[in-house]
């Protein structure tokens, strides 16, 4: 059975990290069409590394909602009450910003491109979601449906047996793609049927119980990110086509080595400013990170302890950290606005070096979609509404 670590207070900083990095793979989508030359290679392989830190984004928020929600100590929450807070937190904030998307597509995409409006298309918008971010709350509800059984699974097994499980996922997930890479042999994919994104799921609840030197995390990540790029540059150089971006894909070996590398260096970099709220409160540090938080937030209440004030970062980082879910919703819209210059001014790839463009839009989408979702949220009724 796998115990349960204590990755403490890393949750805000890996929710932040995660939507930032969601953030600037969109952006990398920078509708450019500069001409080829010296330059434009070295543009491409900068944009090269957008997309693929970019990509980091959903791993890391599938490893830590499975690091959350598969924790021995919840095994025991009854499926009802798992499902209500499931609801509240994805339920409500799934129609409202599906309504809304609904009208910006039809009103203002559709228009500009001159789609119909048909009943097929709305149809077709409930099935897979009216906007293509929200593939992740799809993906999101079918791991939800999962969760209640890996928990009993996870909590019951023996470690070595949870090693093996995740040597199969692992095996299905990149090693059969990647052979089909580099030679025309085979292998029947039924073989390996343990190939979803429930493997990220349990591989978080793993490596919180894992101890790695933070320099080799460091350097594990910056390989599987510089790892990605140069397959990514290789196949775009002698292959091309579709194939190109395989290293780029969630379930592409190097992409796994840089999420999990990363995941497990923010839970180590966030160790220590934790550990000192503990030390201030002087209170002994649980084992779990949901008791942990429980503690940070609690301890002052009940025992009259005065914590620690926290700096303007670690207030922002917590502000961010909250409002992931909205942000994640939102943030296309303002993107597509500074992009395609619905406002009448346009910031993307023909108009800024997208070595420029793409961090500069990444930190003004992030802040503008912060500011108004907060600026929502003062509204009555709409705090649950938004998420």
């Amino acid at each position: 059975m796998v115990k349960e670590g204590g990755f403490y207070d890393s949750v805000d900083l890996i929710r932040t990290v995660a939507i930032v990095g969601v953030i600037m793979l969109h952006a990398s989508n920078d509708y450019t069409v500069q001409s080829m030359g010296l330059f434009e290679i070295i543009r491409w392989n900068t944009v090269s590394f957008y997309e693929t830190a970019g990509r980091l984004g959903v791993p890391l928020f599938l490893l830590l909602t499975g690091a959350l929600l598969l924790q021995p100590s919840k095994s025991s929450e009854p499926i009802r009450e798992f499902f209500k807070k499931r609801w509240t937190r994805i339920g409500l904030p799934f129609i409202f910003w599906g309504a809304v998307y609904f009208v910006w597509d039809f009103l203002v995409v559709h228009q500009i491109n001159g789609l119909p409006i048909t009943s097929t298309s709305i149809i077709q918008g409930f099935l897979t979601g009216p906007y293509y971010q929200f593939w992740y709350l799809y993906l999101l509800v079918g791991l939800y449906l999962l969760t209640p059984i890996l928990r009993v699974l996870i909590t019951r097994m023996e470690r070595d047996l949870i090693k093996y499980l995740l040597v199969l996922w692992l095996l299905g997930a990149f090693l059969l793609p990647a052979l089909y890479q580099v030679t025309s042999l085979r292998l029947d994919s039924n073989v390996l049927e343990f190939t979803s994104y429930a493997g990220y799921f349990i591989l978080g609840a793993f490596l919180v119980t894992v101890q790695v030197r933070r320099s080799r995390l460091a350097i594990l990540t910056a390989l599987g990110i510089a790892l990605t790029m140069v397959a990514t540059y290789a196949i775009a150089a002698t292959v091309g086509g579709v194939e190109m971006y395989y290293f780029q894909q969630y379930f592409s070996p190097t992409l796994i080595l840089a999420s999990a590398a990363l995941f497990m260096l923010l839970i180590d970099v966030a160790k220590p400013s934790v550990q000192s709220h503990m030390i201030r409160a002087a209170t002994p540090v649980p084992s779990s990170l949901a008791s942990t938080l429980n503690l940070v937030n609690e301890t002052g209440k009940q025992h009259n302890v005065e914590l620690p004030k926290q700096s303007a970062g670690r207030r922002l980082l917590t502000l961010i950290s909250a409002n992931t879910l909205p942000i994640f919703l939102f943030h296309v819209m303002v993107l597509e606005t500074i992009q395609k210059g619905y406002l009448g001014f346009v910031i993307n790839g023909n108009t800024l070096n997208s070595v420029v463009e793409i961090p500069l839009n990444t930190v003004i989408t992030l802040f503008v979609s912060l500011g108004i979702i907060l600026a929502l949220k003062k509204v009555p009724h709409m705090k649950r509404l938004i998420g």
